[in-house]
C-alpha cells in the first residue's frame, strides 16, 4: 500500500525508506556470513553517573548559544563518520542498526529451526532464507515476472491497460495514481477508499521541472538509469533509448500536473468525495466501477479524491497516447518496483541511482542487513512479535507509559494558561486532549498471517505475496468499521507518529531503546530525548494540519475566528523562521516543515514543563558539571546527532517534512527563553532570539 491513512505525522521518515528496500537474494537455511562491522550502537544501561549523557560528544570550541547543534554533538561527529553504506549517520540509525542485529538473530534462528508448516517461525525464516540465497536468484533471473511482462505486453487498449494497472497495484507498483484505505476525514467512523496522485518515478513533481543544475545532472541520470533497466531486460538498447524519451516526457507531463508537498499539506484542500459516477465524468477514459472491481471493494459507491486536477490530467494521456507507450511506461514501473529483489545487475543499478545519485552513498548495505530489513517490511507485526518477547521488557513500557501521562498533564496545564485562547476553543482543545489514544510497544492484537503462503522457491514471488497479502488485507478494511487497534509501523521501528484520524499517538518498542529512552536513565536524559519525542508527537494533535481535527478525530473546525487567526499567525512565524536557514544557497521551505517545527517547538516546551515537576522532591543533581536543565538540552540535542551526505541533505530539503537535524535543534531553542537561562545566553547571542522575535504557538 502506498499510504494506508497518509495524514499521520511521523517523528521522522521511517529510517527504512532511507535504506535499500530490496534483497537480492534467496538462501537456504544456514546461518549468513558474519556482517562487517559497523559503528558501536548505543549502551543498553546508563551509561555514566546513572545517566546516558557522555561530555565527550560535546564541541566545547563553540559557544552553545552560538551554534547549540555542534556544542552538543561536534565530539560525537567527529568520532562517528558517516560509513559509506548510509546516505547518513546518527542516534537514530545507531539504534536501528542495533536493533536490526537483534532482528537478525530471530529470523536465523527461524531460518534454521524446521520450524512447522504454516507457523510464524516457518513464515519468518524462509522469507529471510530465500532473501539471502543469492544463487538462486542469479539462476531464476526475470522468470519470476515473465507473466506479468507478459500480461502487459498483451494489452490492446484501454480497458487492458486498466486491468493491469490494477493488478499492478496489488503488487504495490504505483503506476498512474496510489489508492489506499483511508478514515474518512469528516467521518472518522468510516473506512473509504483514498485516491492520490502517483505515477513518477522520480521522487518528487519538482525533479521534473527545476532547472538548476544539480535537478538536471539528476534527470540526465535517471534517464541513463531506465534505459539501462529496459536493456537489462531484454530491449534493443535503440528501442530503450526510445522507450525512455517518451517515460520521461509523459512523467513530466504528470509532474506538471502534480500538487507541490506543501499543496498536498492542505487537508482540506485534498478532500474531495466523489460518487464513481463523478470520478467517471472526471476521467471518461477511466472506469472506476471497473477498477474497485478488479482491486477488490466491488459495490463501494465512491472515494476521496485527493488531486481531481491530476486525474483529469491522467485521463487526458490516456486519450492521447498509443498503447505501446503505455506498456513500455509500465515495464519500467514493474521493472523499478522489483529491481532491489532481482539479480544482481539489476541491484546493482536500482542502488547506484536510489542510493548513489540521490543519496551520495558509496556502497550497499550488506545482504543480511537488507534481507532483515525486507522481512520486517513485509511481515513487520510477525518478526516484531518475537522482538518485543525478547527485548522490550514491561518495565519499559510502563515507564513510557508513565511519561506520556506526565506531558498529558502538561499539556493540559498549557493549554489552561494560552492568553491568546478563548474559553470555547479552550474546551475543545482538552476535550481533545482528554480523548488522545497512547499505543505504546507494540499492538494488543497482532495481525494473522495465517493466510499468506511463504516458502523456499523463490524470494520474489515471497515478497510479491506478501506485498498482495497486505494490499488485501487493507483494501478489505473498507467499508467495515474502523479497527482502533491497527498500528502503522512495525514494533522494532525506530520512529513514531500521531494520527489525527484517530487521535492517537503511537510509540513502537524499537524507540523506546537507548539512547532516546532508558528506565535505568536520569530524568534529565528521558524527558530531554524521548520526552520531547514524545511531546513532539502530542504536539501534532494542534499543528497546522492535526489543530483543524477533532477530539473524535473528524476534520472539523472547532476554532473561533478569532483564536483561529492568532494560530494561523503563530505558525506563519514558525514557517518565516525557518525559511531563514539554508543549505548551499538552498532556502528551506518553511511551508513544507512548519507542521513538523511546530511539533518539535511544542514536544521539548512540554517535555521541559513535565521535567521540571517531576524535580519535586528529589535533589538536583549536578553532573560532569552540567546542571539538570543544561542535560535536558543537551539530550534533546543529542538525539539528532548525524553526519549526512551534500545529496541526502539535498533530497531533505525537497521531499522531507522534517528539517534537518541541525536545523531542529538550533530553530528550537534559539526560540526557548528556558534554554538561554540555562547557559546564560545574553541578548545578541544568535541563539536568544529576542522577545518579540520569538515564535510560540503552545
Amino acid at each position: 500500500m502506498p499510504t494506508q491513512r497518509p495524514s499521520a505525522a511521523a517523528l521522522l521518515l521511517p529510517i527504512a525508506l532511507a535504506l535499500s528496500a530490496g534483497c537480492a537474494s534467496r538462501g537456504p537455511a544456514k546461518p549468513a556470513a558474519p556482517a562487517p562491522p559497523v559503528p558501536a550502537a548505543a549502551p543498553t544501561p546508563a551509561a555514566r553517573e546513572g545517566t546516558l549523557f557522555d561530555p565527550a560528544n560535546l564541541d566545547r570550541s563553540v559557544s552553545p548559544c552560538v551554534d547549540f547543534y555542534r556544542y552538543a554533538n561536534g565530539g560525537w561527529q567527529a568520532k562517528h563518520p558517516r560509513p559509506a553504506a548510509y546516505p547518513e549517520w546518527g542516534r537514530f540509525w545507531e539504534l536501528e542498526e542495533r536493533n536490526s542485529q537483534q532482528l537478525r538473530s530471530v529470523v536465523e534462528t527461524a531460518a534454521a529451526s524446521h520450524a512447522a508448516p504454516g507457523s510464524i517461525d516457518q513464515k519468518i525464516g524462509d522469507f529471510y532464507a530465500t532473501c539471502m540465497d543469492e544463487a538462486a536468484i542469479e539462476k531464476q533471473g526475470l522468470d519470476p515476472l515473465r507473466l506479468e511482462l507478459g500480461r502487459i505486453n498483451a494489452i490492446a487498449d484501454l480497458p487492458a491497460l486498466q486491468e493491469e494497472v490494477a493488478r499492478l497495484h496489488g503488487d504495490g507498483v504505483t503506476a498512474l495514481f496510489e489508492v489506499g484505505p483511508s478514515q474518512d476525514l469528516k467521518n472518522s467512523g468510516e473506512m473509504i477508499l483514498d485516491v492520490l496522485q502517483g505515477g513518477l518515478g522520480l521522487p518528487d513533481r519538482d525533479y521534473y521541472l527545476k532547472d538548476d543544475l544539480a535537478t538536471k545532472k539528476i534527470r540526465d541520470e535517471y534517464t541513463r538509469h531506465v534505459a539501462r533497466i529496459l536493456e537489462l531486460s531484454g530491449e534493443h538498447p535503440h528501442r530503450a533509448a526510445e522507450e525512455t524519451a517518451q517515460i520521461l516526457a509523459l512523467e513530466t507531463r504528470l509532474a506538471r500536473a502534480s500538487k507541490t508537498r506543501a499543496e498536498r499539506r492542505d487537508v482540506p484542500g485534498n478532500y474531495h468525495r466523489m460518487t464513481l459516477a463523478e470520478m467517471d465524468a472526471l476521467t471518461p477514459h477511466l472506469s472506476w466501477e471497473r477498477y474497485v472491481q478488479a482491486i477488490g471493494v466491488p459495490g463501494i459507491a465512491g472515494a476521496n479524491v485527493r488531486a481531481p486536477a491530476f486525474l483529469q490530467a491522467l485521463d487526458a494521456e490516456l486519450a492521447a497516447r498509443p498503447i505501446p507507450q503505455w506498456r513500455a511506461y509500465l515495464r519500467w514501473h514493474l521493472l523499478d518496483a522489483m529491481a532491489a529483489s532481482l539479480s544482481a545487475a539489476f541491484v546493482d543499478l536500482d542502488f547506484h541511482f536510489k542510493r548513489t545519485v540521490l543519496q551520495g552513498v558509496g556502497e550497499n548495505l550488506p545482504r543480511w542487513r537488507r534481507c532483515v530489513q525486507s522481512t520486517d517490511a513485509r511481515l513487520g507485526e510477525a518478526l516484531g512479535r518475537a522482538y518485543v518477547e525478547r527485548y522490550f521488557p514491561p518495565a519499559a513500557k510502563s515507564r513510557a507509559l508513565e511519561m506520556i501521562d506526565n506531558l498529558a498533564a502538561a499539556l493540559k496545564d498549557d493549554l489552561k494558561t494560552l492568553p491568546w485562547m478563548s474559553e470555547a476553543t479552550r474546551a475543545e482543545a482538552q476535550k481533545k486532549l482528554a480523548a488522545f489514544a497512547r499505543k505504546i510497544g507494540y499492538p494488543d492484537t497482532w495481525i494473522d498471517y495465517s493466510a499468506l503462503e511463504i516458502g523456499r522457491r523463490s524470494y520474489l514471488d515471497n515478497s510479491r505475496a506478501a506485498v498482495r497479502f497486505e494490499f488485501q488485507r487493507e483494501i478489505g478494511r473498507i467499508g467495515k468499521p474502523v479497527d482502533r487497534a491497527l498500528w502503522e509501523l512495525s514494533p522494532p521501528t525506530v520512529n513514531a507518529y500521531y494520527q489525527p484520524s484517530m487521535n492517537e499517538v503511537v510509540f513502537p518498542a524499537g524507540i523506546l531503546q537507548p539512547p532516546f529512552f532508558d528506565p535505568a536513565a536520569d530524568d534529565a536524559w528521558n524527558y530531554g530525548a524521548i520526552g520531547a519525542a514524545i511531546g513532539h508527537e502530542m504536539t501534532h494533535g494542534f499543528d497546522d494540519q492535526g489543530s483543524q481535527f477533532d477530539a473524535q478525530g473528524n476534520l472539523r473546525n472547532w476554532w473561533s475566528p478569532a483564536d483561529l487567526a492568532s494560530f494561523k499567525s503563530r505558525a506563519e512565524c514558525v514557517a518565516r523562521h525557518y525559511s531563514g536557514f539554508s543549505v548551499e544557497a538552498t532556502p528551506v521551505n518553511g511551508k513544507l516543515v512548519e507542521g513538523e517545527a511546530i511539533a518539535d517547538f511544542g514536544g521539548v516546551k512540554l517535555a521541559y514543563a513535565a521535567y521540571q515537576k517531576s524535580l519535586a522532591g528529589k535533589p538536583r543533581q549536578t553532573i560532569s558539571g552540567f546542571t539538570p536543565e543544561q542535560r535536558f538540552f543537551l539530550a534533546f540535542a543529542e538525539i539528532w546527532a548525524a553526519n549526512a551526505a551534500p545529496e541526502s541533505e539535498r533530497l531533505q530539503l525537497a521531499t522531507d517534512p522534517h528539517p534537518l537535524a541541525r536545523f531542529r535543534v538550533d530553530g528550537v531553542v534559539s526560540d526557548l527563553p528556558e534554554f538561554a537561562r540555562a547557559f546564560s545566553c545574553k541578548p545578541g547571542d544568535p541563539l536568544a532570539r529576542p522577545e518579540g522575535e520569538r515564535c510560540q504557538v503552545w
